[in-house]
């Protein structure tokens, strides 16, 4: 069990995909995303997603963690982590606001 302190320690925030990529050849990632997150600013993120093309994405919001430390995902360094969960095929389905949100703000 963790507390509400615990929690409150990961920033999620949303943000809206400004710009997608596919990555060629890439073993886990299948898209880089490019998602304005605010005043946090504009970041990089590498995730799974087979479920969407470029053009879904682009323009969509979505919450990331923008609190975890970089990582080297192949050749990219992912900045922030996009959330999502499983569908029945254990892909990726993004977790997004229900209604439009404000870029940037965190999740409470």
């Amino acid at each position: 069990m963790i507390t509400i302190d615990d929690f409150k320690k990961v920033d999620i925030r949303v943000g809206k995909i400004i710009d997608c990529s596919y990555i060629e050849n890439a073993k886990h990632s299948t898209h880089k995303l490019t998602i304005d997150i605010g005043e946090t600013g504009t970041k990089i993120s590498c995730a799974r997603l087979v479920n969407y093309t470029k053009e879904e994405l682009v323009g969509r919001l979505v919450l990331c963690v923008v609190n975890f430390a970089p990582r080297q995902i192949g050749k990219n360094v992912s900045e922030v982590l996009t959330l999502g969960v499983p569908d029945g095929k254990d892909e990726c389905v993004l977790v997004v606001p229900e209604r439009d949100a404000q870029i940037g703000s965190r999740l409470y």
